[in-house]
């Protein structure tokens, strides 16, 4: 019994691509990376902040906190199934997760367009840059010894595909009976830079764009976005599992099973090495990110830890709340700064679906981060969103269907 209070006390969150609480409760935190090495580095560095903010706060967090590290390699069907396998017998529920791994697959910078557009127009192409050069067709390692499987694209995967199949196996941990008393929340990691041009439902996977990362970034924004329409809840139940996928350990489970509630964030820019940059021109960018943020860009976080601020405040904010700020549609939430470097959360307008899903006319705060071409949403627009949501998610669900019975499972 000591345990089953140890357990319900404690808010239970696993953070995917971690290269980087209430009083009463305490965190047991599941970083995954890639690599034993990047989990030890990952593991040192949340040790040393802890310690730091213990101090800081004259108490002892280590009490609160316990952290756990697993690999995973997301462009790997079979290593997210052994990850979700082995969590699945391990935790008692989810409460939080956040699907923050990505890959950008950028193969360099356009040094003579990017020496020219930033001068001139500094704000808005270090906001939206238009000199970044990508990969075109990367596909994953084969999946199984077949030899005849299809291709999947790299980026594919591992931005929305990999995520997409762990959440699916992992739902029998989200579970009604949580400390909170809410369902689990999944919260999905976008990008400002998902632009309608660069996806196309024909090529779902990204593997002819110029750009797969923008690609990807935008089927997420569809897909969570048009989570909750009547248009695709044939598909979404289905990936949701509603009960119906629980493992060996949960089937006997007499909890109500419950849906997870899905939302959307984006961390804004922050100064990283998603790009792998030489020191001096790491330190440039920094630089022309705090510019850009003090010339009014609202999307500069330059930190990870400003960046963070959506993603957080998705997974801690009163349900009631949540209920009510999206009882109209569901948004996409970004972490915002002012000139001045506080960070707050606003609705991102996204193109065809504006910030919730609603004809509406936009001003003030909201118009601020807004890409040039973009206009107020018009119903047509939207009408075609919700389409365009329906016919990806009946795509993404034919194809994880596809291969689990590809791979046996």
């Amino acid at each position: 019994m000591a345990g089953e209070s140890t357990a319900k006390d404690c808010l239970f969150v696993l953070l995917t691509g971690a290269n980087r609480q209430p009083p009463s409760l305490t965190l047991h935190l599941i970083t995954t990376t890639r690599d034993e090495r990047k989990s030890h580095d990952t593991l040192s560095k949340l040790s040393a902040h802890l310690r730091q903010k213990s101090r800081k706060l004259h108490t002892n967090l280590a009490s609160r906190v316990t952290f756990q590290a697993e690999q995973v390699d997301l462009t790997s069907l079979q290593s997210v199934h052994a990850l979700s396998t082995h969590l699945l017998n391990t935790l008692p529920r989810l409460d939080v997760v956040f699907l923050n791994a990505g890959y950008g697959g950028l193969t360099g910078i356009d040094w003579l367009r990017a020496a020219w557009v930033i001068p001139t127009d500094l704000r808005y192409e270090i906001t939206y840059p238009s000199y970044n050069l990508s990969a075109v067709g990367l596909t994953t390692t084969a999946q199984t010894s077949s030899g005849d499987e299809p291709p999947l694209g790299t980026v594919f995967t591992s931005n929305v595909f990999g995520h997409y199949i762990l959440v699916h196996q992992l739902c029998p941990l989200f579970t009604s009976a949580i400390t909170a008393q809410r369902s689990g929340r999944v919260i999905w990691i976008s990008s400002i830079e998902g632009y309608a041009s660069t996806f196309a439902l024909g090529d779902m996977q990204g593997l002819a764009a110029e750009s797969a990362y923008k690609s990807s970034k935008r089927l997420t924004d569809i897909l969570i976005l048009t989570s909750s329409r009547p248009s695709t809840q044939q598909y979404v139940s289905d990936f949701l599992g509603d009960g119906s996928n629980k493992s060996k350990k949960h089937e006997d489970d007499k909890r109500e099973a419950s849906r997870p509630d899905m939302y959307l964030a984006h961390p804004g820019i922050c100064a990283t090495s998603f790009v792998p940059l030489p020191f001096l021109l790491y330190w440039s960018m920094v630089l022309i990110f705090y510019l850009a943020r003090w010339l009014g860009s609202p999307w500069h976080t330059v930190s990870s830890y400003k960046g963070a601020a959506a993603p957080v405040w998705l997974a801690l904010a009163l349900q009631r709340e949540l209920d009510e700020l999206e009882v109209d549609g569901k948004s996409k939430w970004g972490s915002y700064v002012s000139r001045g470097g506080d960070e707050s959360v606003m609705r991102t307008e996204v193109e065809g679906w504006g910030v919730r899903g609603q004809v509406e006319s936009l001003e003030g705060k909201e118009l601020s981060g807004r890409r040039r071409g973009v206009r107020d949403l018009r119903m047509e627009e939207q009408e075609r969103f919700e389409e365009l949501g329906r016919e990806c998610w009946q795509q993404i669900e034919e194809l994880r269907s596809k291969w689990e019975q590809r791979l046996g499972w």
